[in-house]
């Protein structure tokens, strides 16, 4: 017998965290860092749709408050230590690059776990969110480092620096985030496809 849950429910919750274990081993030891990229969004596809797989499925009281937990505590492998190992490996290494690192990831610890106390009632509908979701880095860093490209590096570095200081900024804010529903979900996935496509032949 062993501890928590492993049934269908959780399937593609564990898969976003493989995912992002394997994004760190990448950024960190291959220094493939575009495909570090790719596991970044395969794991924000993942927690896009590891809610809709868990709610078709029959599930005990303790079944649904495991899996709440369990999604905020992969969430915060995915799309905050995920990150900041990227962009460790993109050369953000100075002492105020610690600095921000610590901002996003209070801010991104501090947004999951108001979610988890105010809205993560997995059976009630959410029409907004309260502070932009940290899942969003999936879709918003892989944008950003298209900007290399064109950019020199010192600018390119500066940007990205501000942008994770904004994003750090919205997830503790209180704005209302509109939650994908219907055809968002197919929208989010095609776009994930498209920016793998692009990462594993372009960059």
């Amino acid at each position: 017998m062993v501890i928590g849950k492993w049934n269908k429910s959780v399937i593609l919750t564990y898969a976003g965290l493989l995912t992002a274990v394997l994004g760190i081993f990448l950024a960190f030891t291959q220094e493939k860092i575009n495909y570090a990229f790719c596991c970044l969004m395969v794991a924000g596809v993942c927690d896009l749709f590891d809610g809709m797989v868990a709610r078709r499925c029959k599930r005990t009281e303790e079944e649904k408050m495991f899996g709440i937990e369990l999604d905020s505590i992969v969430d915060t492998m995915s799309f905050i230590a995920l990150p900041i190992c990227i962009f460790i490996s993109m050369g953000l290494v100075q002492l105020w690059d610690v600095i921000i690192f610590m901002l996003f990831a209070v801010a991104g610890v501090a947004r999951l776990a108001y979610f988890n106390i105010d809205t993560a009632d997995s059976e009630k509908a959410i029409k907004y969110y309260t502070g932009l979701p940290v899942t969003y880095t999936a879709l918003i860093f892989p944008l950003l480092y298209l900007l290399k490209l064109p950019l020199e590096e010192n600018i390119f570095l500066w940007i990205v620096r501000g942008v994770i200081v904004i994003v750090s900024v919205l997830q503790v804010l209180k704005i209302k985030v509109v939650k994908p529903k219907g055809v968002w979900y197919a929208i989010f996935g095609i776009m994930a496809i498209a920016l793998l496509v692009v990462y594993l032949v372009f960059i």
